[in-house]
């Protein structure tokens, strides 16, 4: 039989926040419904998934692929050439 240590699956940590960022979170934690841990978690996954580029490229290129718009392989080599040499 397995014993867990703690009552959360995950790594507990802390972090200091401003009180106004807190107080906010809290008042939106309470009205999603959700503790401060998921809020929190949620939050820090959005931010990581924003500032991702290999996740954020990974995701446009799903969309595109879903799209399809039929471009001549001309165009879209164009494309990827362009956005290749972006900067993001």
């Amino acid at each position: 039989m397995r014993v867990r240590a703690g009552y959360t699956l995950g790594m507990k940590t802390a972090v200091s926040v401003p009180n106004e960022v807190f107080e906010r979170a809290e008042r939106l934690a309470k009205r999603l419904k959700v503790s401060r841990s998921e809020l929190y978690s949620r939050a820090l996954r959005e931010y990581l998934a924003r500032h991702s580029p290999d996740e954020v490229t990974a995701a446009l290129d799903v969309l595109c692929e879903d799209l399809d718009t039929g471009a001549e392989e001309l165009v879209r080599e164009a494309g990827r050439r362009i956005l290749e040499s972006s900067d993001w």
